[in-house]
């Protein structure tokens, strides 16, 4: 369950407990000597804007940014959990940590109390990259191929499946290929492992697929496929039809209707004091224009260009920061305080199936904790999810 954290072990010796740090002063912001963030491998979209934002941290305020790079969304959070980061770079594992579903209906997880920062929506998209040179199309034209999965990263993996949903394709009608990261990931689409990996439209290992001897495709989610939208919805909510016009293949005269949502998302615990939160959101909003063209999009991080209403709440650090932006409404805040409800009846249910002498064996546990789960969601009136 959690492998992949062994890769951090080196970095996390040197990690900080945000609250214990000296305080760097600018302007009204105050951030600490030393921040550490975590993010998906080196090279990544997550780990380039991270280093980015990093940068302008150090510039405006002398702060040193370390970002580890971690494989699956379990390392991402296991640092951010022990306080030896201040944030994580996440996607869309944010909502299902948040949900106590897949790895994180396991014992050592559980349902994570995780709040939005700041996060990214760009030119890009988020898909199934497909290796040109296997004569896929069209999303349909790959059944019996292999996709890629990441062990202990319920994000990338459900995203596939969401994405081969839209095509009315289902995990047993593909060829599940598992990898030990997201870069191994693309690489094994590169070497020939496997033929089609998920990522953002932006990352690293896309372009290098791109310019690989095997190429690389992204079939299209045309977004008046309503049938087809409704299936990859139903797989994946938090998922919007949108137009990439940036990307490995792709330009502004070469668009194609794809998917999106959010990414990366700076995340961090609800049990973060708000003014630390706030330091850091306050810091990445007013110096937008020094980390912007950074990295590809790290664009998507301006205050006015933030989801609004999506499934995972906005810390109130985050919301003093962009409400001081003019970001912020009254309608937002009533979605914002209906999600922290979420997160408590989440996390009572929680505590409630601890107590209940609940099965050692895992999948057994998953299964008692999913009908606790979904017992009381009901009980409280909120959708399931994940029916």
């Amino acid at each position: 369950m959690l492998r992949g954290l062994t890769m951090l072990a080196p970095a996390l010796v040197a990690g900080i407990a945000f609250a214990s740090t000296s305080y760097a002063i600018a302007e009204d912001v105050k951030l600490p000597a030393t921040l550490t963030f975590t993010a998906y491998d080196t090279g990544t979209a997550g780990f380039n804007i991270a280093v980015g934002v990093g940068k302008m941290m150090k510039d405006k305020y002398g702060t040193d940014v370390r970002v580890l790079p971690a494989g699956n969304d379990v390392a991402r959070l296991a640092p951010l959990r022990a306080k030896r980061a201040a944030s994580s770079a996440m996607g869309s594992g944010t909502y299902f940590a948040q949900e106590g579903v897949f790895e994180f209906g396991s014992k050592e997880w559980g349902p994570q109390p995780l709040q939005i920062m700041l996060s990214s929506v760009d030119c890009n998209c988020g898909s199934l990259g497909v290796a040109a040179d296997s004569g896929v199309k069209d999303l349909k034209d790959l059944k019996g191929k292999r996709v890629g999965f990441v062990v202990g990263s319920p994000a990338l993996n459900q995203n596939s499946l969401a994405v081969l949903a839209f095509a009315g394709l289902t995990q047993k009608d593909v060829k599940v290929v598992e990898f030990a990261s997201y870069g191994a990931m693309w690489k094994g689409l590169i070497n020939n492992d496997t033929d089609a990996a998920f990522g953002t439209t932006i990352t690293g290992p896309a372009k290098e697929a791109e310019t690989s001897p095997r190429g690389l495709v992204w079939p299209p989610l045309p977004a008046k496929d309503k049938e087809g939208w409704a299936r990859m919805q139903k797989v994946g909510s938090f998922f919007f039809p949108q137009t990439a016009t940036c990307g490995a293949g792709i330009t502004p005269d070469k668009p194609i209707e794809l998917g999106n949502y959010p990414y990366p998302i700076f995340v961090a615990y609800a049990s973060q004091p708000a003014d630390q939160i706030y330091a850091m959101t306050k810091a990445m909003t007013v110096n937008y224009d020094a980390y912007k063209d950074s990295a590809p999009g790290a664009g998507g991080l301006a205050a006015d260009r933030q989801t609004k209403n999506w499934v995972v709440p906005v810390h109130p650090g985050a919301v003093k920061a962009l409400k001081e932006a003019g970001q912020w409404s009254d309608a937002q805040d009533a979605h914002n305080n209906k999600l922290f409800k979420r997160q408590e009846v989440l996390g009572a249910a929680w505590a409630d199936y601890g107590k209940s002498n609940p099965p050692s064996d895992e999948k057994a546990f998953l299964d008692g904790w999913m009908k606790a789960r979904a017992t009381a969601l009901a009980k409280a009136d909120m959708p399931n999810g994940f029916d």
